[in-house]
């Protein structure tokens, strides 16, 4: 009779461990400590927001910048299994909801001479229609000359969607330069970049890597290496911290890098 009391009192301290771990602790965190450099699908790299105004969606996040009336940055994990070529109808653009200052009408656009740009590409969201329609929304878009979007900016997207099929998993933040007396379209004045960003992570073993490209506001035919720079000057230009999480001394050697030599360019 003893042993089993002992035997329901070891039962009933284990039930309590694992449920103080469930309620204290997120399992990413739990089995991924800050000191590993190991990356879980289960922990988002989110940079800092200079405004605090971050959104999460279920299939990316952004930080909503109101002064410029888009998103400083927008968020998200691309894998290889979510490369899917499904073809969806195209839905309208629409209001962020969720955004508390109210994201840009799209009238603004409306013979700008601009594009509504996507930050997370619709292209990047086939797995799904729901995921493919919540690219749609204002606030996921920045003003974008056709030739850029359609030309260099769209070659770095096929690109990224490239590299997630070869390295299984990559993290990406995408966004305009936003900076005082910008170009302004339409009655809210969003204003126009003169430069847009795309920064990678790969997490995958054996090594964590990470690649910055910083593009000029027009279209070019040059190699897409060219436009390659560090993740610190982008911080510099932004004031956004990229990869807070990451551990110091990881975050420090990939921000410093401008070099490309890990990356596969086809």
């Amino acid at each position: 009779m003893k042993n089993r009391k002992s035997i329901y009192t070891l039962i009933a301290l284990l039930f309590a461990i694992v449920f103080y771990l469930y309620d204290h602790y997120s399992w990413g965190e739990y089995l991924f400590s800050k000191n590993s450099i190991e990356i879980s699908n289960d922990i988002s790299y989110q940079p800092t927001s200079t405004t605090r105004q971050i959104v999460n969606h279920p299939y990316y996040s952004l930080s909503y910048n109101e002064k410029y009336e888009q998103s400083e940055w927008v968020a998200y994990k691309l894998t290889a299994d979510q490369i899917k070529h499904t073809k969806f109808k195209r839905p309208y653009f629409t209001k962020d909801k969720k955004v508390k200052t109210k994201s840009a009408h799209y009238k603004n656009y409306t013979k700008s001479g601009y594009n509504k740009g996507h930050l997370c590409p619709a292209g990047d969201r086939k797995f799904s229609k729901e995921a493919y329609d919540g690219t749609f929304l204002m606030s996921n878009v920045s003003p974008q000359k056709h030739d850029f979007n359609s030309g260099v900016w769209n070659r770095l997207e096929q690109k990224t969607r490239y590299w997630a099929t070869k390295y299984k998993g990559i993290y990406v933040v995408t966004g305009g330069v936003l900076k005082p007396n910008l170009k302004t379209i339409g009655s809210e004045k969003v204003s126009v970049p003169e430069q847009f960003y795309k920064i990678i992570l790969d997490y995958t073993k054996p090594e964590v890597k990470a690649i910055a490209f910083l593009v000029p506001h027009k279209d070019s035919n040059k190699a897409l290496y060219t436009f390659v720079t560090s993740i610190d000057e982008i911080e510099r230009l932004t004031s956004i911290d990229f990869f807070p999480d990451l551990p110091d001394d990881v975050e420090a050697k990939l921000e410093a890098s401008k070099s490309y030599k890990d990356w596969s360019f086809r």
